[in-house]
């Protein structure tokens, strides 16, 4: 049996570290996405303006990819088990499921003394409680899991574990939804795109017109005396329909950009 316990195929190696690897970053998309959607909800008025569409997509397309990547490494390691229940005690699969429980515990641990640090400090407010409350979820499930994957025997998988995995799958699917609603569709995400482009030029459009009139004292009366052939500079234009954008002058100080936004 000691032979046993020190031998792993590559293949072993491989699956676990896969395993290992979708769990983890998989389990960071997830905490991120949900803790986007709680700011989306409860909005903090003091804090930043972030870019919810982005960071959430960002999310969303890891967990598409690494949760059902999990999945299916993790039942090819549970069939290995089934069919040889040696590779139960295989070195690389016993470091892996004890470092997890450790880092879930630690995980754990580090976020009730957070909670409680915050809860001293006067700052607890319902958006943080949330956040916390999913840190304590997911890693007390993680906790939970692995600890009685330690302590199964070897190819047993009932059908309590079964239910958790499809209730599990269940919330990281009603995640991805919640994500898709908030952050909206691909075709929302690339009018978005072409806004904050449209924003960027009239920046810089706006900053070429104050640079002129520092130079000549006066505003250009068109955007094409923007055009400099030293510095290479040439007035952007709508980069959907490739028309430029409307200036007109309001009087000897003051000018008028506009753009058609999406």
């Amino acid at each position: 049996m000691d032979t046993q316990t020190q031998k792993s195929t590559p293949r072993d190696v491989f699956l676990h570290l896969i395993a290992v690897a979708a769990l983890y970053i998989g389990v960071g998309s997830f905490i991120n996405l949900i803790f986007k959607l709680i700011n989306y909800a409860f909005p903090d008025n003091v804090g930043y303006a972030f870019d919810f569409g982005s960071s959430i997509r960002y999310s969303i397309a890891s967990l598409i990819i690494l949760y059902p990547v999990f999945l299916w490494v993790s039942r090819m390691l549970e069939r290995d088990i089934r069919v040889d229940v040696a590779k139960a005690d295989i070195r690389i699969r016993r470091w892996l499921l004890n470092f997890t429980l450790f880092a879930a515990g630690a995980f754990l641990i580090g976020d009730l003394v957070t909670l409680v640090f915050y809860f001293l400090n006067g700052e607890l407010t319902i958006r943080f409680a949330l956040k916390v409350l999913t840190i304590l979820v997911v890693g007390g499930a993680i906790f939970g899991y692995y600890r009685w994957a330690l302590r199964k025997k070897p190819g047993e998988f009932p059908g309590q574990a079964r239910f958790f995995v499809w209730g599990v799958s269940a919330v990281v699917l009603l995640g991805i939804i919640l994500g898709f609603v908030v952050a909206g569709s691909p075709f929302r995400a690339r009018l978005e795109r072409l806004d904050a482009e449209r924003l960027g030029h009239l920046q810089t459009i706006q900053n070429q017109i104050v640079y002129f009139w520092q130079q000549k004292d006066e505003l250009p009366t068109t955007l094409d005396e923007l055009r400099d052939p030293i510095s290479g500079f040439i007035p952007p234009v709508d980069p959907q329909t490739s028309e430029p954008y409307a200036y007109q002058i309001i009087n000897e100080h003051s000018f008028e950009l506009c753009a058609v936004f999406s």
